[in-house]
């Protein structure tokens, strides 16, 4: 993790007095611990044993026996077996104490210990190392699938000096991965050590953006799973279509359980779904709630939505009451009157609510050449009569109604009769049964002009 991942961690670290953010000094991220008792005297700092974190979400508790003053977000050389680990100071003092019992660690459980600071050449391997990482993932995934083992590599983290890997896989049965182990020792030239991990660990380390828009919750904040069942979707009305409820990881989505206790809270102030309510008219039957706003919709048939009515929870209960002792009301919904007159009185001028408002097509505007609005000249009734081709416009001044009377007149008369040319011969059908009509006429017109 570089402790230089943007200006956000700088000003992180400098409100933090240097160094109270874990996790390369990154309050986002999910190996983020804040020491609250840096400032607070009275020995709080004082205590042996340090945490580490490493590459995504591995931790470890170290002893540090040199007494070696370390600080949050410190690079330090800590025993590993073989040799030695580079990782990243993230919690000091009596903080680790309550780390370790969040932990569960066993009391008997041994506690390597811490070498040193890191130095330069010991840095510099490290970053070595990181960077064979994804080489060497891509690799082993082919020596994988040529040993045709049912299994996914998903990633690959070396140790600080080099010398070991650990490689991270997910398989949906039992693998016997001898062979593969050998044949990675060999090709590597490292120790090789294999860790099986869940599907949502793997989306946890790989990291993503889910359906909300925001990081995974697995690969930013959450350090813990918790099994999820689909009983969490039926309590809150989600639909049960896996492709809706499963994450990235092809599991169902751990956001399913951060609300479901508030609403199994609100279900039990609602009255119960199978009970159907009876009027003099029609019986209803449960079609869906909306359980924080407590209301439910009831319908008169019970497989599809038919003559829908929308109840307040009270208004449910009370009419339950009426039915359980044999009154049936006359009206299943009393405020359906005083709803229609609240929608005429506070009408949807702006037509927000309509779902066809965008598909409405506006009306061209007809303008003339004059550049005047026809349209609103229609309205004002400027356009009265219609003849033929050709509108008569009345206006005030009757001098421009003489002018266009006199202009269309002057059109008329030069405009050249139908089946004439210019020069005064009759327009003929060039058609083959009508060849000597035409010889005859143009010997006609030519004796007339010698005429």
């Amino acid at each position: 993790m570089d402790s230089n991942n943007s200006d956000y961690n700088k000003e992180c670290c400098e409100q933090c007095s240097s160094g109270c953010c874990a996790g390369g000094c990154d309050s986002r991220s999910k190996l983020h611990s804040c020491n609250w008792l840096e400032d607070v005297p009275g020995g709080y700092n004082d205590y042996e044993i340090v945490e580490v974190s490493f590459k995504n979400t591995r931790k470890g508790f170290y002893k540090n026996s040199s007494h070696i003053p370390l600080n949050i977000g410190d690079m330090v050389a800590v025993e590993a077996n073989p040799g030695h680990d580079i990782g990243r100071v993230s919690m000091v003092g009596k903080l680790v104490k309550l780390q370790m019992k969040r932990a569960n660690l066993r009391p008997d459980i041994e506690i390597l210990r811490v070498f040193r600071k890191a130095k330069q050449n010991d840095l510099e391997r490290y970053e070595e190392a990181k960077a064979k990482e994804v080489v060497t993932m891509i690799r082993s995934r082919k020596i994988a699938e040529d040993l045709k083992l049912n299994m996914k590599i998903g990633d690959v983290e070396y140790q600080g000096d080099g010398n070991k890997a650990i490689f991270y896989y997910i398989a949906d049965e039992r693998v016997d991965f001898r062979q593969l182990i050998k044949v990675l020792a060999d090709v590597f030239k490292v120790r090789i050590e294999m860790k099986q991990i869940g599907a949502r660990q793997e989306a946890g380390r790989i990291g993503g953006i889910g359906p909300c828009g925001r990081p995974l919750c697995c690969s930013s904040w959450m350090s813990n799973f918790v099994s999820v069942a689909t009983s969490a979707a039926r309590y809150q009305d989600i639909s049960l279509n896996p492709q809706k409820l499963a994450g990235q990881c092809a599991k169902l989505k751990c956001c399913l359980n951060f609300e479901i206790d508030s609403y199994v809270e609100a279900v039990k102030q609602l009255p119960e779904k199978n009970v159907p309510l009876e009027t003099k008219d029609n019986i209803y039957y449960h079609f869906k709630t909306d359980i924080f706003k407590r209301e439910m919709t009831y319908s008169t048939d019970k497989n599809i939505a038919a003559n829908l009515v929308v109840l307040s929870a009270d208004r449910v209960f009370e009419v339950m009451a009426l039915n359980k002792n044999g009154v049936k009301p006359d009206k299943l919904n009393l405020d359906s009157d005083e709803r229609q007159k609240e929608l005429k009185m506070f009408g949807d001028i702006i037509e927000q609510d309509s779902v066809t408002r965008f598909d409405k097509t506006r009306k061209k505007r007809n303008k003339n050449r004059n550049g005047n609005d026809r349209s609103r000249e229609r309205k004002e009734g400027s356009f009265t009569q219609r003849n033929g081709g050709g509108h008569i416009h009345e206006n005030e001044d009757s001098g421009k109604n003489e002018q266009s009377k006199e202009r269309r007149q002057r059109n008329n008369n030069n405009r050249r009769p139908r089946g004439e040319y210019r020069n005064g011969e009759q327009r003929v059908r060039q058609d083959n049964n009508f060849s000597n009509d035409v010889e005859t006429v143009k010997g006609e017109q030519n004796a007339s002009k010698t005429d």
